[in-house]
């Protein structure tokens, strides 16, 4: 979703074939991103944008009462089947189809109250409660409404509360009943029951709503650096010809200290997979949760019950607040162009919003700057404006009053030197245009012209209107046209930015019960986003540094000892553990434009004729590794089998087959099923591959997965022990991947811990289980720091295993 759809993608290329050569020659060897802009901007033809809008069309995201309906009775169904998180979803689809002060919202806001009570989410059963009274529910239906608030406010211990509300409940039912006599039985039965809790819980002391936890408490910098905002003092900025600009240490960094922890500039959530629908109700409205539909489009929290947008049915939040700040800042813009931006991918999204966000900061220089690249074409503005002035700066709407440019030694820097997380380091990324091909840049100007079109033909004063004087240091209001194509320059150049500097933000996703101990997890990228200082950081094939997120901030740790003098890394995908120097090589060279030669690639290149790593096959007979190209060969020493590497390739490929087949099964609940294909593939692996193969640690992990479910702990621990050795041969012993295994996205440590205190009940295995939830212990504080929910849940395993332990009898007198 990054890039536009297909459709459209193959659309502009087709466009590109048949322009004549000289036309294409021309755009390829455009000097400045203006000329790239208006070559291609003036060959986007009406035909090309009504093509654009069929597609666009194919996105429902406005508001639409019959798709309410439809949400609000299939979550119904759910409810019924107590599949109350499902029934959650829909009703939230239904609430962001739904228009405001109607009843249809506020139907689905008390429906969703009602399965958000089932699911003990009692605070924010009240929060939807309050939402379908303002939105106007219907009157005869308030005392059931009524009654389970008063359930809520008994059961987070608020009785005074509860009582009020339930005088309020019964006055009005006196002053006019609406309820039929079964009903009012019901009601009456239920009331009886709720005030005796209501007494029982007056003799207790009141009980009031803890406040939230700050999420980064203890997560903060020890000394934050004073000319990199966001970055330790154990760090500087270099700049180097060939590296660029680069983190260096400036003292012995130990394992797991916080080195940056940085909010996104810029991040834009990803729709997740959101196909064109096609015109039939059941293919119209999508039942299936996205990441839309459970995290906040702003700051990315997740949620089960989000507040919508007022005029659109895709912009979803967490909280009043968070849909207020993202309408004042750049959704009033965004609004109109949700089908528009989900056509053409999170890249032009990311690229609009980040000079959206632009417009609240003194940016004029890096305005002067842009459109200084402009000038010799004589088309940036009218000769009447002041290019400095598209977006003046200065207490007071003053403007700038000098046009001297000063050169700061480090790009994106300030005059003094420092580094800002602001929009003129953003700027200042690299583009790297002469590096994208030919075909992408033109893909990226069309799709931003096609873009700018759209932000002038709705007549939006995308960038310098609805603003309050206070946030906008603007003194005038330019017009568009020309002063627009000053922004489209702009975003075509994030566009470009984003291939090379754009970081995925991702999160463990549960795909399985809360209450199944084997509940798969898998990580997702939940956005796409712009971090000034993360960006800084350049890559190696084994870093050094750990990154991670919560909500919009990025956090980096170091993994392993850094010394005074070594440059701060982190990888940028291509791992050494995951895949040979060639192909990482060759990834990073058509994404990142470099040639990596960090010491694990180098050390690779001189030794490239090594014998057969841990993907390794060996002799069924003699069980050595089997060494040789098309044709392997046993190395034992009085061993002469031989056999084609095809063959093997094959029989491997036939392997993962029924792994898969098996980890079907165990899905689906048809465990002895999956334990006898996971027998079979174990031995069949045992007879030709390495024991530290990858598919190996599969098997194994698949058959701990499968024995915990029948409850046999110690088989399961067993397996687990042996998948995590694998892990371990492959990514080393303190690396994340202990935590997280790749393959499985199963927190194996933390897993095997779990597991060992469980069967602490039918064994006595407190000291392992101890040590091994210690080992996990250590490996995640390393990368993730102390507050990180998988720590808490060890450290409470760990406490309990302590107070089991027995008291220790000292000597005698």
């Amino acid at each position: 979703m990054d890039l536009p759809v297909d459709d459209w993608k193959s659309y502009v290329l087709q466009k590109w074939s048949l322009l004549p050569k000289s036309i294409q020659v021309t755009i390829s060897t455009a000097e400045t991103l203006n000329d790239l802009f208006l070559h291609s901007s003036a060959l986007l033809q009406p035909e090309d944008e009504m093509f654009l809008k069929r597609l666009s069309g194919g996105y429902v995201v406005g508001k639409d009462p019959d798709a309410s309906l439809f949400y609000r009775e299939k979550g119904n169904k759910k409810f019924q089947a107590k599949d109350y998180m499902g029934a959650a979803v829909l009703y939230s689809k239904g609430v962001s189809h739904s228009g405001p002060n109607s009843t249809d919202i506020s139907l689905c806001y008390a429906n969703r109250s009602a399965a958000l009570f089932h699911l003990g989410q009692y605070e924010t059963c009240l929060k939807d409660i309050v939402r379908a009274q303002m939105h106007g529910y219907p009157e005869r239906l308030q005392p059931k409404l009524l009654l389970r608030k008063a359930e809520c406010l008994v059961t987070l211990g608020r009785p005074q509360e509860a009582s009020q509300t339930i005088i309020d409940l019964e006055s009005s039912f006196a002053a006019k009943p609406t309820l039929s006599a079964s009903q009012f039985q019901i009601l009456q039965r239920t009331l009886c029951r709720v005030k005796v809790k209501v007494q029982e819980k007056k003799n207790l002391p009141e009980i009031f709503p803890e406040a939230l936890t700050k999420t980064f408490e203890g997560v903060d910098l020890r000394e934050e650096n004073e000319q990199i905002p966001g970055a330790s003092s154990s760090v500087t900025l270099h700049i180097d010809p060939l590296k660029g600009r680069f983190l260096v240490a400036t003292k012995d960094i130990l394992p797991g200290e916080l080195l940056v922890k940085e909010d996104a500039f810029v991040s834009v959530l990803n729709p997740g997979e959101v196909p064109l629908r096609l015109h039939s109700l059941e293919s119209k409205w999508d039942i299936r949760a996205t990441n839309g539909d459970l995290h906040c489009h702003r700051c990315l929290r997740h949620t089960l019950a989000p507040v919508p947008c007022e005029g659109c049915s895709y912009a979803k939040y967490c909280s009043q607040e968070c849909m207020q700040q993202a309408w004042d800042r750049y959704h009033s813009v965004e609004c109109s162009l949700g089908a528009l931006l989900l056509t053409l991918g999170v890249f032009c999204h990311v690229a609009l919003r980040s000079t959206l966000l632009a417009r609240f900061e003194d940016v004029g220089k890096v305005i002067k700057k842009l459109c200084g690249e402009m000038s010799n074409q004589g088309i940036c503005l009218p000769e009447s404006k002041n290019p400095a002035q598209i977006l003046k700066y200065g207490q007071g709407g003053e403007g700038e009053k000098t046009d001297k440019a000063v050169e700061t030694p480090i790009p994106g820097c300030d005059i003094n030197g420092k580094y800002e997380r602001n929009y003129n380091a953003i700027f200042h990324l690299l583009p790297h245009t002469e590096n994208h091909s030919p075909e992408y840049k033109f893909l990226c100007a069309v799709s931003v012209s096609a873009l700018c079109r759209q932000l002038e033909a709705a007549g939006l004063q995308a960038f310098t209107t609805d603003l309050k004087p206070t946030e906008l240091k603007a003194a005038e209001t330019p017009v568009l046209g020309a002063e627009l194509n000053v922004w489209g320059v702009a975003m075509l150049r994030h566009m470009l930015q984003l291939q090379c500097n754009a970081q995925a933000i991702t999160t463990i996703q549960q795909t399985g019960s809360k209450e199944s101990l084997i509940a798969d997890t898998r990580r997702v990228r939940l956005a796409t986003a712009l971090f000034p200082v993360v960006s800084l950081l350049n890559h190696s094939c084994s870093p050094n540094t750990s990154v991670s997120f919560i909500g919009t901030i990025a956090t980096i740790r170091a993994s392993q000892l850094i010394r005074s003098g070594q440059e701060i890394l982190h990888c940028y995908g291509p791992h050494e553990s995951r895949m040979g120097v060639a192909e990482r090589r060759q990834k990073l060279r058509s994404q990142y434009f470099f040639d990596c030669n960090c010491p694990p690639c180098e050390r690779e290149k001189q030794r490239p004729s090594a014998g057969p790593g841990r993907e390794a096959f060996r002799c069924h007979r003699c069980r050595v590794l089997l060494q040789g190209d098309d044709v392997l060969s046993c190395g034992g020493p009085a061993c002469t089998e031989s056999v084609g590497r095809d063959l093997l390739v094959s029989r491997l490929q036939d392997l993962q087959q029924q792994v898969g087949a098996a980890q079907k099964h165990l899905r689906n609940g048809r465990l002895e099923l999956a334990i006898q294909l996971l027998l079979g593939c174990q031995s069949d692996a045992e007879s030709f591959l390495s024991a530290e193969h990858s598919v190996v640690g599969e098997i194994e992990d698949a058959l701990a997965q499968a024995y915990a479910a029948l409850g046999d702990w110690e088989k399961s621990a067993t397996h687990l022990q042996k998948s995590l050795q694998v892990v371990e041969v492959h990514h080393g012993p303190s690396s994340v991947e202990m935590g997280h295994e790749p393959s499985t996205n199963v927190c194996l440590i933390e897993y095997l811990g779990s597991l060992l205190f469980t069967s602490f009940w039918f064994r006595c295995a407190i000291p392992e289980a101890l040590n091994t939830i210690q080992k996990a212990e250590k490996v995640l504080l390393v990368h993730y720091g102390p507050w990180n929910d998988e720590i808490r849940e060890l450290q409470k395993m760990k406490s309990c295993l302590l107070d089991l332990l027995p008291i220790p009898v000292g000597p005698k007198e």
